[in-house]
């Protein structure tokens, strides 16, 4: 798992995808490529109205959520054709500000992504098995971006008091009370494509669904995630940071969107690039 993402392919065989697959990810997304699609509705996420659970990891790769079963996130609408239910919550970030996604935006990276991994329950019984199975999982990825102010829900992940506890390799923090939809930056915009998982066995059965918009945190709590050690406390501190892996050749895969670029100069394909262009990137500066 620590080897260098390029040799994942060549360590284990079962991790042969990895190196062999056409339809790897993360992908770097040129929104000039993009299709709009009308087809694609908006994303419904249900919880039942309800706040649910779940156990902080420190995984020594990832800081990762899970939720417990009491209370559970279905998803549906999108690129979807079956309900799929949030198993795990995971946060991808840098060791400085100007890397830490996986997925970049026209070749340019965020400072973090958190990914909320769904599998498909109508079809598969766990997240296990899902993960090998044709449309077995979706991934809803949001940008994290530096600011002033910072997102509630990883408000409740980050701060100070919670994220310590999960310092080093293989701690677990119990959190309660958490409003999934908190999450989810206010937009019904979205980018999506088929892909694979970014850690090994990279199974090619993710649909990936990345937010229009990022979710805020701030310098401090990004600060506390690069205190994060990939290790147990005997060994020495590795910072977690950089969990990332490398942008994958997008192969001829179409990348979708629900973002209507095309309102004006119908007949233009400059126009339509242009618009595109700015339509996606003006919450880049923000």
């Amino acid at each position: 798992y620590f080897a260098v993402p390029s040799f994942w392919g060549l360590v284990n065989s079962a991790w042969n995808l990895c190196s062999v697959g056409k339809r790897q990810s993360p992908v770097n997304i040129e929104t000039s490529h993009m299709i709009f699609d009308p087809f694609l509705t908006p994303l419904r996420i249900n919880t039942g109205g309800r706040k649910v659970s779940g156990t902080m990891y420190n995984t020594g790769r990832h800081v990762s959520l899970r939720l417990d079963k009491e209370h559970l996130v279905n998803i549906s609408g999108g690129p979807m054709t079956y309900s799929h239910r949030l198993e795990e919550i995971r946060l991808h970030f840098g060791s400085e500000d100007s890397q830490g996604s996986e997925h970049l935006l026209n070749g340019q990276a965020f400072s973090g992504e958190v990914q909320l991994i769904h599998y498909n329950h109508e079809l598969y019984t766990n997240v296990t098995e899902a993960a090998k199975s044709p449309n077995g999982l979706v991934i809803v990825s949001i940008f994290m971006k530096v600011s002033e102010s910072s997102n509630p829900f990883l408000n409740r992940m980050l701060n100070r008091d919670t994220i310590t506890r999960i310092t080093y390799k293989n701690d677990a923090y119990l959190l309660q009370g958490l409003n999934i939809e908190e999450l989810y930056p206010e937009t019904s915009s979205f980018i999506t494509y088929d892909g694979s998982m970014t850690i090994p066995p990279c199974y090619e059965t993710a649909s990936w669904i990345i937010m229009n918009k990022p979710v805020y945190i701030t310098r401090m709590q990004m600060h506390s995630l690069r205190l994060l050690s990939q290790n147990q406390p005997s060994q020495i501190f590795l910072s977690m940071s950089d969990n990332f892996r490398p942008v994958q050749p997008l192969n001829n895969r179409c990348i979708r969107t629900n973002i209507n670029f095309s309102l004006q100069g119908k007949d233009c394909p400059n126009n339509r690039a242009q618009k595109l262009q700015y339509r996606v990137n003006e919450w880049l500066l923000k």
